[in-house]
């Protein structure tokens, strides 16, 4: 399992930011053809004491905080809970919105009849919030700003689906057309804020997306 395609954007003694890529697991998978993954190429490749704080799908490529020992993996973890993190992605998407900006404010859940896809649920589902802008608008999709102001499984795919603008590449929520027009799920997580968990420094972080 190489570290080649793993990019290490920062490296301090506390944590890293690692850029993943599309198509690797964060973590390891139950079955046993799941095993590769980000955190398990780290750590059999010079970081043996790294440790996951979030995760990304399999299919998204972006920023990720690796914490580097118990006490920074804690107080990320705590930074991510308490929603004292800042995070945005870009995503390509089906259509034209009318408007310029807007919010989306619909509960999702597991759906396990129809695993691993989650669906909106007002009974059932948990509270999920994300703000998103209009970068460009091109014949047939836009680019996108997403901004989540809550962490759930699949909330960006879903949240975009239910507004009629399903992310280009999507294998799991895209009609046909959205998923032919491009061979991966367009969608990658570009800047991250966090504060450092020892030196309490404010520190931002960019990965333009591949596409």
């Amino acid at each position: 399992m190489p570290l080649s395609s793993i990019e290490i954007i920062y490296e301090c003694p506390s944590f890293l930011i690692v850029n993943k890529p599309p198509y690797l697991l964060s973590v390891p998978g139950r079955a046993e053809d799941n095993k590769d993954c980000l955190i398990t190429r780290l750590q059999q490749n010079g970081y043996p004491e790294a440790l996951i704080v979030h995760r990304l799908d399999w299919e998204t490529s972006g920023l990720l905080v690796i914490a580097r020992d118990p006490d920074s993996h804690r107080e990320l973890s705590r930074q991510f809970q308490d929603r004292e993190t800042q995070k945005s992605y870009t995503a390509l998407c089906w259509g034209i919105p009318n408007l310029d900006s807007g919010s989306i404010d619909l509960p999702l859940r597991y759906d396990p009849i129809n695993k691993p896809r989650h669906i909106i649920d007002y009974q059932q589902g948990r509270h999920a919030l994300t703000f998103w802008k209009v970068l460009e608008r091109h014949d047939y999709h836009s680019r996108l700003e997403l901004t989540p102001i809550t962490g759930r499984s699949h909330q960006l795919r879903v949240h975009l689906l239910s507004i009629g603008h399903p992310i280009l590449g999507d294998k799991l929520y895209a009609h046909e057309d959205a998923l032919e027009e491009q061979p991966r799920l367009c969608l990658h997580a570009t800047e991250l804020s966090i504060t450092h968990p020892t030196t309490k420094e404010r520190l931002f972080f960019e990965s333009p997306a591949p596409f």
